[in-house]
């Protein structure tokens, strides 16, 4: 009933096969996007900025990107925060480099440069799989924090080893440094993470995703009928890397500005993506941005119930929140393997029906 699907046909194969076929989920769509461009921009503050928006914004990517690899493809990382360290250092290293080139530019090249890496090291998802590549995916997040901490030159020989993002400009807007608006910071990773959910959306649709899907599901029986693994595995690890590897080069260049790999890309880093997209939903891109949505405001709405509204000691809060992630991942697990995203599906199709059960 909310959905008035009476009257919305297709004449076409290209338009029963778009992204939202239902009109209804079209304009929901467009709204959703003209709030985040045309509203967001004018209303939010520094602490709404750092707090939620931003944050969401570069985790959702990074859920995506993982989301590919682990969800799509069924190939288990725990590497992401290596992953992201590597785009955030990329970046560095081409922003003082190359002063005169944008900075959108040296963030897409940050993220190719990750896809390299991943790709590199999803090489053993040949030979092994499950638990094995999780821990060789893990080996390579202790390997490239190392890395960054031991070889100065990642962080051109500074003394305290880390790394500041120079101010920088786009259409003459500071984007990075001390002096940048909120709502610039708020506008670059909205596009990139429009830019990037856009393309997922499409190759998760396509024939490469498809040849990703007949991985996860059974790869003997993929490779019966066509699908090369050894061009399956390494595309999903290269895909998911680039977008995790942007996501890491906006964490340290427009969000925190300045970062130490060890803090800032320790294994919680990786651990913390995980998580949402096991809560959000496995290969689902909505799942994404559900899960990283969660995790952001929750920290945030228990710090404003917790400590400002019953004056909890901070403390518990924090172990509080440990508690929540931790139920709801073992609920989502054994209840709900496909997480937030099937249960959004689930009343979806309730409201497709309403009043009338099904």
């Amino acid at each position: 009933m909310f959905y008035r699907e009476a009257g919305d046909f297709k004449t076409s194969y290209e338009a029963d096969s778009q992204t939202f076929p239902i009109a209804f989920d079209r304009y929901r769509y467009w709204a959703v996007l003209a709030i985040a461009f045309l509203v967001i921009p004018f209303v939010i503050n520094d602490y709404w900025v750092n707090a939620i928006f931003v944050p969401f914004l570069i985790y959702a990517i990074a859920a995506i990107g993982l989301n590919i690899l682990t969800g799509y493809c069924g190939q288990v990382s725990l590497g992401t925060g290596g992953f992201m360290a590597v785009g955030a250092y990329a970046c560095y290293k081409l922003m003082t480099g190359f002063p005169d080139v944008s900075i959108v530019i040296h963030i897409i090249l940050a993220g190719g440069i990750t896809a390299a890496v991943g790709a590199a090291f999803g090489l053993p998802s040949l030979r092994i799989k499950g638990f094995y590549l999780a821990v060789a995916t893990l080996a390579a997040q202790f390997f490239l924090v190392w890395l960054f901490n031991k070889v100065s030159w990642f962080y051109n020989y500074s003394a305290s080893g880390q790394i500041n993002a120079p101010e920088r400009f786009v259409a003459g807007v500071a984007v990075t440094g001390p002096n940048t608006a909120p709502w610039a910071q708020y506008m670059i990773c909205l596009v990139f993470l429009t830019v990037c959910a856009l393309l997922a959306r499409n190759l998760t649709r396509g024939t490469i995703g498809r040849s990703w899907m007949a991985i996860r599901d059974m790869d003997i029986a993929a490779e019966i009928i066509g699908v090369n693994p050894l061009k399956a595995k390494l595309t999903a690890f290269a895909v998911s890397s680039f977008f995790i590897g942007i996501s890491g080069a906006l964490f340290f260049a427009v969000y925190l500005g300045a970062v130490e790999v060890g803090e800032a890309f320790g294994i919680q880093k990786s651990f913390l993506v995980l998580f949402m997209i096991i809560i959000g939903g496995l290969g689902s891109i909505f799942g994404s941005f559900a899960g990283a949505a969660f995790l952001v405001v929750l920290p945030v709405a228990l710090k404003v119930i917790g400590v400002d509204w019953l004056d909890w000691p901070t403390d518990l809060v924090a172990h509080l929140q440990l508690v929540i992630v931790g139920a709801l991942i073992m609920f989502f697990l054994i209840k709900e393997p496909h997480g937030l995203a099937q249960l959004w599906r689930v009343t979806k199709e309730k409201l497709r029906l309403w009043p009338f059960p099904y």
